[in-house]
């Protein structure tokens, strides 16, 4: 342990502490913008700097430790004047229009320039314009980078996917995709963890709204909004509404008076997904059965697009070991334009069907020329990240604190406990073995019989008894997580027979559309939220959903018949990444 004074204050802290930990534990706020705890301890941005008393050079709270004795002045004369000339730099090279800009009023660069009183710019603004193509799922606007490297360093160390990267060097250094290529030329995962990660508004997910509104202003068009499960944990953030059960019945009293249609729950196709998943699944292990032990491969997830798009990337030899079940964003796209429409007596080319969900992937999944089973027609139109869905109720000035909760619609607007946890990691394992043994034993299993494959951890293993049947599984968050999962599985290194993996580190509630909390990680305390509503929930397994057992008995006959595999089953060798059209582009 080691003494230091900070602003005034002595605290005791272990050594290799930096100055800006040893601040924290001082209750002393120093402003970074680069900063990324054990990702991105870099100094770039020179906003965090301090006066050691002693030295006569400004140094970075950052990555410089504390020593014993050490007295720091966070906030001396010399480090404002400093410390305000470098975010006037910065700003030199930043397109301020903050009016228009998505991360208004939640940008730490903003923050910062304000918290400093910088309310006139003495530089002259030097622009750095990169052109981009402004129909992919995700933007990018140089004018707005600040070079703090913090989309590169996420990319790397926790999405193991390297996208970005630096371009030049010195005064005309940016940020871009490596190598200079186009993002459509690399394998972009679409994951959207740059973008939850970036100080500014230089990255962001398309924005959909107008095509949204459009349609809810057609008098001709029927529209259908679907509600994924981890929504509701965040969507009331901006307008402190808390994520408990009433959250999502406030989010459909909300939509209504914006004019849509029919508002349905994705819980009610996560549902859907686990019956088609978990007769997949054993089917898998009966198949796998018969090839010798060290041929053995597990069946993988697919609810995921964004490991869906890495699996093809980077590990094809497993994508015939991926499950062919769509998400339950596209199940549920398909049902809208066959059997709910159907049910309303409309025509499915005239359903617009839009889906709210914690993930920027899912706007690229939807676009896919695979994923129009229904009618011909897209089965979901638009996608809307919860950022989008939250400016879109701004936007209407829909007074959200008078708001009521209220129902979904019938009979696409009821789901279980398990569908409910589809949006925390594991999660999805878990709903899937549930389901699994009931097929087997005709039995719910025990309550804690899956409590291993919940929590936070990258990467979690578990074996559990399945009527007798020993079931190795394994769960991963995290694009390297998975990346080294797959690697350990091709090896002969590890044997599984059933992983589930989330590209975004805590499952969908850590989600690329998500709502961006600066320096908070919240993955953690929104699925425990999800898991909270499932142990409440008077129906907690997907078999146990009477929609459930409606839409098959009057509809799709059965998991895995002929009618299921059409809507609700997917090629993933239909469409291909960039690299595999051209190895040099991966």
């Amino acid at each position: 342990m080691v003494r230091v004074t900070i602003d005034g204050a002595t605290v005791e802290v272990e050594k290799d502490t930096t100055i800006l930990e040893a601040a924290k534990l001082a209750g002393v706020n120093i402003p970074t913008l680069c900063y990324l705890k054990d990702l991105n301890e870099i100094g770039s941005c020179r906003v965090c700097l301090v006066e050691v008393e002693g030295i006569d050079q400004l140094v970075a709270a950052c990555n410089n430790c504390v020593l014993d004795g050490m007295v720091v002045r966070t906030n001396s004369p010399k480090v404002r004047r400093a410390r305000k000339a470098n975010v006037e730099l910065l700003l030199s090279r930043h397109e301020a229009s903050c009016t228009s800009c998505v991360r208004s009023g939640n940008c730490s660069l903003q923050t910062v320039a304000n918290d400093l009183g910088i309310y006139y710019q003495d530089y002259d603004q030097h622009l750095n314009y990169l052109a981009w193509d402004k129909s992919l799922p995700l933007i990018r606007d140089n004018r707005k980078c600040i070079n703090c490297l913090r989309c590169i360093q996420v990319c790397d160390k926790v999405q193991a996917s390297s996208i970005w990267d630096t371009n030049n060097r010195s005064t005309h250094l940016n940020v871009g995709v490596a190598g200079g290529r186009k993002l459509d030329e690399v394998d972009c995962t679409y994951c959207g963890q740059c973008v939850t990660h970036c100080p500014t508004g230089a990255l962001r997910e398309r924005d959909d709204t107008e095509r949204v509104f459009e349609a809810l202003a057609d008098p001709d068009v029927v529209t259908i909004v679907q509600i994924a499960p981890s929504v509701r944990t965040a969507w009331g953030d901006q307008f402190g509404i808390e994520p408990d059960g009433d959250a999502l019945g406030k989010l459909v009293s909300a939509l209504r008076p914006m004019g849509f249609d029919y508002i349905v729950n994705t819980d009610f196709s996560a549902d859907l997904t686990i019956m088609e998943e978990g007769t997949e699944l054993l089917g898998h292990m009966e198949e796998e059965s018969k090839k010798d032990a060290a041929a053995r491969l597990p069946m993988f997830t697919s609810c995921c697009p964004g490991w869906v798009r890495f699996v093809k990337a980077h590990f094809p030899q497993l994508v015939d070991h991926v499950s062919t079940s769509k998400s339950p964003q596209q199940m549920f796209g398909a049902l809208v334009k066959s059997y709910y429409a159907q049910m309303l007596g409309v025509d499915p080319h005239k359903v617009f069907s839009v889906s709210i969900m914690p993930c920027i992937a899912k706007k690229s999944e939807a676009a896919l020329d695979s994923m129009r089973d229904a009618c011909g027609d897209p089965d979901v139109d638009a996608v809307l990240t919860v950022r989008e869905v939250t400016r879109m109720v701004r936007e209407e000035h829909v007074n959200v604190q008078r708001l009521e909760p209220s129902d979904f619609d019938e009979p696409l607007g009821e789901g279980t406990g398990a569908g409910i946890i589809f949006g925390a990691t594991g999660g999805v394992m878990e709903a899937a073995l549930r389901t699994a043994h009931y097929l087997v034993s005709g039995s719910a299993p025990a309550g804690d019989a899956f409590s291993g494959v919940r929590g936070l951890a990258g990467r979690k293993e578990a074996t559990f008894d399945l009527n007798g049947t020993p079931v190795r599984v394994a769960v991963v968050s995290g694009l390297a997580n998975a990346r080294q999962l797959c690697e350990d599985v091709l090896a002969g290194r590890a044997t599984f027979d059933f992983v589930e993996v989330m590209a975004c580190p805590g499952g969908c509630v850590g989600g690329g559309g998500q709502p961006i909390r600066e320096g908070r990680e919240s993955a953690g305390e929104k699925g425990g939220v999800l898991y909270r509503l499932d142990g409440a929930a008077k129906l907690r397994n997907s078999y146990e959903n009477p929609s459930i057992v409606r839409c098959y008995e009057e509809f799709l006959g059965s998991p895995l018949s002929p009618l299921s595999e059409r809507l609700l089953h997917t090629d993933h060798h239909a469409w291909s990444m960039p690299g595999e059209k051209d190895p040099c582009l991966v």
